[in-house]
């Protein structure tokens, strides 16, 4: 009998994992495959030429036998709880593997970014960032790594002031690393999640932390960088969110202090947008503060919407301020389709674009 109906294994999770083991990791290359034959399951059944499939196919199992067991929840980018900003990405992963409670297609996703070794400041500056976050926009999940210094100050700041937080993993989530950061996370998997692209027994290898940073940068809709060198992975992290096309912030440090040169230098070279508080990422991003009030529109006034212009309105009623493809996929309407009906119910005043690509609902 094969393994995967032994384990009682959803087929496509089973030959997706094979999938990453056929190709060595060569992500570009699971990726290119599962795309153009449309799914793991797909290669497997066309037999590309990869080799001889009964190892990975092993190691599969024994995967999937292990996720069950640890309450992880596996998606592919078919599933509809994938992270919807990080499928649009060139390399996204083919395959997550999540162990959390918090929504990773929530409106507002933000990481927090920055040395391992950072200073008395830039804890303020996490601090203060996420403080006053709570009182203006209590709707965000906090992303990071959960490495040390920022990421970590990121993470802990964000449970104390009852944001959800998830941290991206560079290894299998039957290990944590760094283990001092064990509590932490077990505190982050009821308020939040962890989240990684690797199976289990895979170490924390140095190439793995940079391949984890297009996760981070790909999630989110902003990359906020606080104290870095001139050098470091928070660098790697807002390149890679240029690249994705999404916002970059850092915060200003003192001249000559080693871990301000990397945000220095971004704000410089106008890679970053500079910003010293909450106030300046909430007005930056276009995000409507608990203290404002949307632009009222009587009801009356409106012109006769389409059915699918007043399916977009109910989603938007349900859940506003959405990006253009989450609400592609929660309405089911193709993007082509539904960008002329968000253009008319612009034309309509029923709704206006916002910074980040999202739409809000005028009410």
């Amino acid at each position: 009998m094969p393994l995967h109906l032994i384990y009682n294994m959803d087929e496509e999770i089973y030959y997706t994992i094979a999938l990453t083991r056929m190709t060595g990791f060569n992500q570009a290359m699971a990726l290119q495959l599962y795309q153009s034959l449309g799914g793991g399951k797909a290669v497997y059944e066309q037999r590309q030429d990869l080799g001889n499939w009964d190892e990975a196919l092993r190691r599969a199992a024994a995967e999937m036998e292990f996720i069950e067991k640890n309450g992880i929840k596996a998606m592919t980018l078919q599933d509809a709880d994938y992270p919807q900003r990080l499928k649009e990405c060139p390399d996204a992963p083919i395959i997550l593997f999540y162990k959390g409670e918090a929504d990773l297609n929530q409106r507002r996703i933000i990481n927090i970014v920055g040395t391992r070794q950072c200073t008395t400041y830039g804890q303020d500056m996490v601090r203060r960032l996420i403080d006053d976050l709570r009182t203006m926009c209590p709707d965000v999940l906090i992303v990071s790594g959960l490495a040390y210094g920022i990421d970590i100050c990121a993470h802990r700041q964000a449970l104390a002031d009852g944001f959800e937080t998830v941290g991206v993993l560079a290894h299998g989530l039957d290990q944590i690393y760094p283990h001092h950061h064990r509590d932490t996370a077990v505190e982050m998997v009821k308020k939040g999640g962890l989240l990684t692209e690797y199976m289990s027994q895979t170490q924390a290898l140095p190439n793995n932390f940079r391949q984890r940073n297009r996760i981070v940068a790909g999630m989110s809709d902003a990359t906020i960088l606080v104290e870095s060198a001139y050098k470091g992975g928070g660098l790697i992290t807002c390149r890679i969110a240029q690249e994705y096309g999404r916002d970059v912030f850092a915060f200003p440090g003192a001249v000559g202090m080693p871990f301000s040169e990397g945000c220095n230098r971004m704000i410089r070279s106008n890679t970053a947008a500079l910003i010293t508080s909450a106030q300046d990422l909430v007005e930056s991003m276009g995000w409507e503060t608990i203290a404002q009030k949307p632009e009222a529109v009587e009801r009356q006034l409106f012109p006769d919407l389409t059915e699918e212009e007043q399916k977009v309105v109910d989603l938007l009623q349900q859940t506003n301020d959405l990006q253009l493809n989450l609400i592609s996929v929660k309405a089911n309407i193709p993007i082509g389709q539904l960008t002329a009906s968000l253009f008319s119910l612009e034309m309509k005043g029923v709704v206006k674009p916002m910074a980040g690509g999202t739409y809000h609902l005028l009410k």
